[in-house]
């Protein structure tokens, strides 16, 4: 009797093409996709990319650091012979701009590990809060009035203007909601509208105190992240032409914001009253030269240019480092507005993208609007110079929006195109 041995049943087409399925294929790392890289892959359809989760972004530090240190020196610069005649200490501003320097660094550092989708959790509530300091500065004890202006509360061991946490909340909560209503955008009544009413509430807020300056700054930045979202070019066009006779109407109105019109026209028709900042201004900025005084040589800071560590500090460092120093300057927020509208072009989704192109217009419009201002291409305005003018909680905001902007490049989509595969392949990498 022999042994019968057992025979495998035949399989179907079926089970071996499901077998087939599931057996492991040579694909290289970077183009296998998981299922949670099938979202990535609808929003930037491209062949295959890279999520970078782990290493900062040290160019962006770098570029970072050099500013806040390049701020701290000409605050110093600009600040003690004001320092020592109204405080009696040359090294009154530089010590509190240094304080809140270091403690923004730090929370620039921690804020960059905490995930930036968390915002959205409290975009509405930061919204709110931010309207909430708004109203703060009407509070007796708490509002503080300085040249009949009411835009600062008292925060005990400083000072804070709530239109710089409006600049942040604004931004936050516009990129949270427009990445969640997508195209509905591009409706008037149904997307646009809603956000338009947020502008406009703020901007009667803002404009009680009086607040032109933030309020054009945060209406720009606004606009910009609407048109980025995908808002249609010509309501903008058409609601343009109906806010600049308004704008024009509210300038007529206000006296001091007429006359600096007037004073732009011709600044040396009054070089003793309306036209004495500009025009000293320009002072320093013509001594200057090529080459500069010298670092801590300027003679326009010593009270001839009234509060030169603040709104015209680029003045200063056009009179001390000459055009060289000034282009050094402009060179680097060119590279930081670049970078950061790159992390924002190379963000995982639409959030991080509104986010990222914010915090960076935010920073181009004041740099932009501070040097118009110092070198009489514009209207006096109250503008800082980002990193540079002094203001303790506004570096502090300002950097903490830095930490943002670092979280976001540490979660960047690094694209790879088809181009640079078939290089890798010729070359043998498969890493």
């Amino acid at each position: 009797m022999t042994k019968r041995t057992k025979t495998a049943p035949p399989t179907s087409n079926k089970k071996r093409a499901g077998a087939a399925g599931h057996r492991k294929t040579n694909v290289p790392p970077e183009t296998r996709r998981t299922k949670a890289r099938r979202d990535i892959h609808d929003i930037l359809p491209l062949k295959s990319d890279r999520i970078n989760q782990k290493s900062f972004d040290t160019s962006l530090i770098l570029t970072i650091i050099i500013l806040v240190v390049f701020g701290l020196i000409m605050v110093f610069s600009a600040s003690a012979p004001a320092a020592s005649a109204y405080q009696d200490n040359p090294y009154y501003y530089i010590t509190r701009q240094g304080i809140f320097a270091v403690v923004g660094v730090a929370a620039m550092f921690v804020i960059s590990c905490i995930d930036y989708h968390k915002y959205s959790k409290y975009a509405l509530l930061i919204l709110a809060g931010s309207l909430l300091l708004l109203f703060a500065v009407y509070i007796p004890g708490i509002g503080i009035v300085r040249n009949s202006a009411r835009r600062w509360i008292n925060i005990g061991i400083s000072t804070l203007q709530p239109s710089e946490v409006v600049k942040v909340a604004i931004i936050i909560y516009f990129s949270y909601s427009l990445s969640v209503i997508k195209d509905n955008i591009k409706k008037f009544k149904d997307g646009l509208l809603r956000y338009l009413v947020i502008l406009g509430v703020f901007s009667v807020v803002l404009l009680k105190e009086p607040h032109l300056s933030a309020t054009l700054v945060i209406c720009a930045v606004g606009c910009v992240l609407l048109l980025v979202a995908g808002a249609r070019m010509k309501h903008f066009m058409l609601l343009g032409g109906l806010a600049l006779p308004v704008l024009c109407f509210m300038i007529y109105k206000q006296p001091y914001q007429l006359e600096r019109v007037i004073t732009f026209l011709d600044p040396f028709a009054d070089t003793s009253d309306a036209g004495f900042q500009i025009v000293n201004s320009l002072y320093a900025i013509g001594s200057g030269g090529i080459f500069g005084l010298g670092l801590g040589m300027s003679r326009q800071k010593f009270l001839y240019l009234p509060e030169p560590q603040n709104d015209f500090i680029f003045a200063i460092v056009c009179e001390e480092l000459g055009l060289l120093g000034a282009a050094l300057v402009l060179v680097l927020f060119g590279f930081l507005i670049w970078k950061g509208y790159r992390i924002a072009q190379e963000a995982p989704d639409m959030f991080g993208t509104l986010l990222a192109t914010g915090i960076t217009s935010l920073i181009a419009i004041q740099v932009a609007v501070n040097v118009a201002v110092v070198t009489s291409s514009v209207p006096t305005t109250g503008m800082a110079l980002p990193f540079f003018s002094y203001g303790g909680t506004s570096l502090l905001i300002l950097l903490g929006c830095m930490g943002i902007l670092l979280n976001i490049s540490r979660q960047t989509i690094n694209t790879i195109r088809p181009g640079d595969v078939n290089k890798k392949s010729k070359r043998g990498d498969t890493k």
